[in-house]
């Protein structure tokens, strides 16, 4: 195995492309998602705090929904070769796992995993050649909520006669639904299958269920994990307190974590000097949990149709096959 890896970066992930997201993210007093995977350390954290929190990791159930959900893509799929596009790929655990069902069918796949964190991509790389399946794999950083052309690399590496798989596991909860729909939208063609995840409020009384999920955010590795954003920049334990709360979003809701200081604080980023006063705060992450009906409805809002699912039965994560709709514009 080569010890050298070629990662595209996406000019949306360019230092002063960052620098720029930070600064409004800071005067905004609403921290953009990616700045929690930024550093070694954060990638580290965030893959510790999904090993011990996600039921995909521990719930067999959801292993359960996921196989399930790899085989009937891999069934819908005829060509004998597959790309396989991870869109937010994270650690790349659960597209290893689709890429060894595609295998397993005689199916020759590469992967492109995309995540705006360098570290990431890189750990999915690694987790999918370590695997023994793919060598064919074209990491790539990019920012998903602003990179406008992400079609014309992807289509860079589509050769002849190759099957279009999309996966967008575990991203929808940290996006405002309609910025990022239409962008995912956008990405599958006619002929490309996409498999969604979303984190769901279970049972039939959505604010009960919004309830039942708190814990899964309020505790100390989620806490320490958030937390680094602002101690990078200089912000002390003493200087605030972070909390969580439940905020509706007709007609989702969403779990909202919030950093209250105690007392006034300031945060430079190279010549920029950036007051919190005592009192204010700022929003360092938001989780939305959907319903199923509420998952269909969002993705048929911007054109794509939902062709199966697959839902624990705590209801708490559900998997959705899904194309793009017949009424859907090319």
């Amino acid at each position: 195995m080569s010890d050298f890896a070629h990662v595209a970066i996406h000019a949306s992930q360019y230092p002063e492309a960052v620098r720029q997201d930070l600064l409004a993210s800071l005067r905004s007093r609403q921290v953009n998602h990616k700045f929690h995977y930024d550093s070694v350390k954060q990638t580290h954290q965030w893959l510790a705090l999904h090993q011990a929190h996600s039921p995909s990791r521990h719930d067999r159930d959801c292993v359960r929904i996921y196989n399930r959900s790899f085989a009937a893509a891999a069934a819908e799929i005829n060509s004998r070769r597959v790309q396989l596009i991870g869109l937010g790929c994270g650690g790349g655990q659960k597209d290893v796992r689709l890429i060894r069902k595609l295998c397993a069918g005689g199916r020759q796949v590469s992967y492109a995993p995309c995540d705006v964190s360098t570290a990431m991509v890189l750990v999915a790389r690694q987790a999918a050649r370590a695997s023994g399946l793919t060598e064919d794999c074209h990491p790539f950083v990019c920012d998903l909520a602003t990179a406008g052309d992400l079609e014309n690399y992807f289509q860079q590496h589509t050769e002849v006669k190759t099957r279009r798989l999309l996966t967008f596991f575990g991203m929808i909860p940290n996006f405002e639904p309609e910025l990022i729909a239409p962008k995912l939208a956008a990405l599958v063609r006619p002929k490309d299958l996409l498999l969604f995840s979303a984190n769901l409020a279970p049972g039939r009384d959505y604010a009960r269920g919004m309830k039942k999920i708190l814990p899964q955010y309020d505790n100390a590795l989620t806490r320490e994990w958030l937390m680094t954003f602002l101690f990078d920049l200089g912000v002390e334990r003493a200087d605030g307190a972070l909390r969580f709360t439940l905020e509706a979003r007709p007609p989702l809701q969403r779990v909202e974590a919030n950093f209250i200081f105690r007392r006034a604080c300031e945060v430079r980023v190279d010549s920029a000097r950036i007051k919190f006063w005592a009192g204010e705060k700022i929003r360092l992450f938001f989780s939305y949990r959907y319903t199923p009906q509420l998952v269909k409805t969002t993705l048929a809002n911007h054109g794509l149709e939902v062709c199966d699912e697959w839902v624990m039965a705590s209801g708490e994560e559900g998997v959705f096959l899904c194309r793009r709709g017949t009424s859907a514009k090319v």
